[in-house]
């Protein structure tokens, strides 16, 4: 699967050439190979050397320097001999915590026009982190026809209104979103919420009454991953008390995240094994298939960088990309 990297400058995201490649590469996408776009969180930038997310967790190779650089495409299954297109989406969030938030909903809009331009009927899934949360649900917002199916969101760092207005939206009637959060990332949720004291409440905490289109999914929880081994997802025990990026860090998580945006598992067939009471659809679910083989590479220990406790998981190191 190859990868491309796009980033937002202003209100665009890429260029016309840039629109012209990717145009080109999905339409001659086998049917059925997946189309997923990346999105990072806080503090990185494309245009800065050294905080770049092309360098980082949206790398096939990411600089093996800093504790937090786990290929994102590598293992979500994308390689350059597999069918499929990995869209590495970098845009300006090194900023102010209120700048980047802001920045985030352009960067959002702009997601959503280049999607209108370049997926032609395709569907595409979305993989988000922290403030990319923010990014993904103002794209599915901000789209005037249902391109995006699948969404997984990794310690979300928005609020419940603008994700129930996401799903209100046109686009968000059809998708399937997975919130996958932890008590580790209490702590920035509570900053957040401190941060940005107008915002409510945010998604960290679930989004109640959203219906079967969304999964609350507490991956600390003992009961959420015995249901997830009886998948096939064995995902490892919880590790440091704070932690911002265990949601991605976690062993055995890139591999639940990977099969729901190829689809070899659905969303309401994911909620009936946890239990979780959610409305079926009208139609039957997808049937589970078992969670592929993780891939080889194996993820850099420990989870967190080696954090002993709340204190020290607070101080960024050196490298502060989110």
């Amino acid at each position: 699967m190859p990868l491309s990297a796009v980033n937002v400058t202003g209100t665009r995201a890429g260029d016309a050439a840039t629109e012209a490649g990717l145009r080109a590469r999905i339409a001659a996408l086998p049917a059925g190979a997946p189309v997923v776009v990346m999105i990072h969180g806080f503090r990185f930038s494309p245009s800065e050397p050294g905080q770049s997310p092309h360098e980082h967790i949206l790398s096939y190779r990411p600089d093996p320097s800093c504790w937090k650089a786990v290929s994102w495409p590598r293992h979500l299954g994308f390689g350059p001999d597999r069918p499929g297109l990995a869209i590495a989406l970098g845009w300006e969030a090194r900023r102010s915590l209120w700048g980047a938030y802001l920045e985030a909903a352009r960067a959002g809009a702009a997601l959503a026009r280049l999607l209108e331009r370049v997926a032609g009927t395709r569907k595409v899934g979305l993989i988000a982190h922290s403030l990319g949360a923010r990014v993904a649900l103002q794209a599915v917002a901000r789209l005037e026809r249902p391109l995006i199916d699948r969404v997984v969101l990794l310690s979300a760092a928005e609020f419940r209104g603008p994700a129930r207005r996401a799903l209100a939206s046109p686009a968000g009637r059809r998708i399937e979103v997975l919130n996958v959060r932890t008590r580790a990332n209490g702590p920035f949720d509570l900053m957040l919420t401190a941060a940005l004291p107008a915002g409510g409440r945010p998604l960290g905490t679930g989004l109640p009454g959203a219906g079967p289109r969304w999964l609350d999914l507490a991956l600390d929880a003992p009961e959420a991953r015995a249901g997830l081994r009886q998948l096939g997802y064995r995902i490892a025990e919880p590790g440091p008390r704070v932690c911002h990026w265990n949601t991605y860090l976690r062993p055995g998580a890139f591999a639940l995240y990977r099969g729901l945006l190829t689809g070899r598992v659905a969303l309401p067939a994911l909620a009936g094994v946890l239990a979780v009471q959610v409305s079926a659809p009208s139609a039957s679910p997808a049937p589970v298939s078992p969670a592929p083989a993780p891939p080889s590479t194996a993820l850099p220990g420990p989870w967190c960088g080696g954090v002993a406790g709340p204190a020290s998981a607070l101080a960024p190191p050196a490298r502060t990309s989110l």
